[in-house]
């Protein structure tokens, strides 16, 4: 076994990772855990989808806080520009492959999120949490 002990760095500020139904918990966890390994705080907050919004309200504080949000969503893929229109800080949407009917296998999502109008998001392609957690670690290293 190979143990790699890792410097962290002292940062300020944190990612949250947001889930939008608990089968999107799997990417979202691989977009933490990237973000952690790289050296990020990250605070993660599932099952807060547009079904069911007002549990994300309940949590304004955590999103307030952050220096930058991952929102993992399958289906439509409407939290993401729901999230942007709520802060002032870069969104980065991760579409998932999670769905029925006509999701198209994250296809709905992603052009959800591509098509958003809310300023300040972010798309990467579909399941990919870990160049979400990557570029949300390197946000949050900025000065």
């Amino acid at each position: 076994m190979i143990v790699v002990q890792q410097e962290q760095l002292p940062l300020e500020g944190s990612v949250l990772v947001v889930s939008a139904g608990t089968a999107d918990i799997p990417i979202a966890q691989e977009v933490a855990v990237t973000a952690r390994v790289y050296g990020s705080r990250v605070n993660s907050l599932f099952d807060v989808g547009v079904s069911g919004l007002h549990r994300l309200f309940h949590y304004q504080h955590l999103l307030d806080s952050a220096r930058v949000i991952v929102v993992v969503a399958g289906m439509e893929g409407a939290l993401a520009s729901v999230v942007g229109g709520l802060v002032d800080k870069p969104v980065i949407a991760v579409p998932t492959s999670i769905g029925y009917g006509a999701s198209f296998g994250g296809v709905s999502a992603l052009l959800t999120m591509l098509n958003s109008c809310t300023g300040g998001v972010a798309v990467v392609n579909i399941d990919n949490g870990y160049s979400a957690g990557c570029i949300a670690h390197l946000i949050n290293t900025l000065k």
